[in-house]
């Protein structure tokens, strides 16, 4: 079963554009399989940030996002990688699909306020 994910990776700022290309083809071929020949829906270059606070040492990191499509097994050899890179400062990897906040219709809430008993006895 394929699943969609989110992954954000901080990358080292030292690393030109080339090296970057480079370790992202590097580690998303770990999750290709006979489903996924291409597991990379989208790829976002959000390019050199400052960091809110060091991280290894480093004041600043490169931000890539990237939507990847993939089986669940492959997840673990692919985040014990990340650990091991050098290159990666930080990694965030999020299930995309099927992640919606429940909505409150309108018309219910106001049929809820509607239902509540009234009182209309009262002192004055």
């Amino acid at each position: 079963m394929v699943r969609e994910y989110e992954v954000v990776y901080i990358l080292d700022a030292t690393l030109e554009e080339a090296q970057v290309n480079e370790l992202l083809e590097r580690h998303h071929q770990l999750l290709k399989s006979a489903e996924t020949e291409n597991p990379v829906a989208n790829l976002d270059h959000w390019g050199k940030r400052v960091l809110a606070y060091p991280i290894k040492g480093k004041e600043q990191g490169y931000f890539v996002v990237a939507r990847l499509e993939t089986e669940p097994n492959l997840l673990q050899e692919f985040e014990r990688v990340l650990k091991l890179d050098e290159g990666v400062l930080r990694y965030l990897i999020v299930i995309s699909e099927g992640v919606a906040a429940p909505a409150l219709v309108p018309e219910e809430a106001g049929a809820e306020a509607a239902e509540a008993p009234t009182s209309t006895e009262g002192g004055a």
